[in-house]
């Protein structure tokens, strides 16, 4: 007969006066270390839609939709799949939002009777060209932009006016003092019409727009 090892005897003494190494996992609930990388999540709050974590992610585990209802109220909607996930915490690390919107946890309890119940969502309001209709970025990415550089906000049309509408302190209608004509296409792709003039680069445009709006000239 093999006799045990001083070492497997010292284990043994251990185990029984500190209790077993395993949890009693499903029966009661495992409690992983502190710094264990389980599931990122999204934190609505923090996170400003700007699609960051979807560049870095190397399995291609965040993705996105772009929607505007028939109310023209655009919403991007933030998805993270975590069937695909494989937790390496770049979407974390190159979150802008001082790497709060998106972040790891100690969620490691994720399997799935359907595959496709695989995923989480939040939402966030889109901030639309006043000329194409086209999605220009989050709401909250303009917000966090015009924080971040602080006076420098106001060279930018797009910006400011964003911003001042955030604080409510600006008339959704102010634009209509110019009195030039302005006009909201109905199609994505459909160019500015020749009643643009350059008053119309003070209004919440989108880089293509922008760009028209400032080679237009008056007649």
């Amino acid at each position: 007969m093999k006799l045990p090892k001083v070492r497997e005897l010292i284990e043994a003494i251990k185990a029984l006066i500190k209790g077993p190494y395993t949890s009693k996992f499903p029966k009661e609930p495992h409690q992983p270390h502190p710094n264990f990388r389980g599931q990122p999540k999204f934190n609505d709050k923090k996170c400003v839609g700007c699609l960051g974590c979807e560049e870095v992610c190397p399995v291609g585990a965040i993705a996105h939709t772009d929607e505007i209802n028939d109310k023209g109220v655009g919403v991007r909607t933030m998805i993270h799949y975590t069937d695909t996930c494989i937790f390496c915490g770049q979407c974390e690390a190159a979150c802008i939002a001082d790497n709060e919107g998106i972040k790891l946890s100690n969620d490691w309890e994720l399997s799935f009777f359907d595959r496709k119940d695989a995923y989480e969502t939040i939402k966030k309001e889109l901030a639309l060209c006043e000329m194409c209709g086209e999605p220009i970025a989050c709401k909250d990415h303009l917000k966090w932009i015009a924080e971040k550089i602080g006076e420098l906000t106001y060279s930018s049309p797009t910006l400011y006016l964003a911003r001042l509408k955030d604080l409510g302190i600006i008339d959704d209608n102010i634009i209509s003092a110019l009195k030039n004509g302005g006009h909201i296409s109905s199609q994505a792709n459909e160019p500015p019409s020749g009643k643009n003039t350059r008053d119309d680069r003070v209004k919440i445009l989108c880089a293509r727009c922008r760009r028209k709006t400032t080679l237009t000239t008056k007649k």
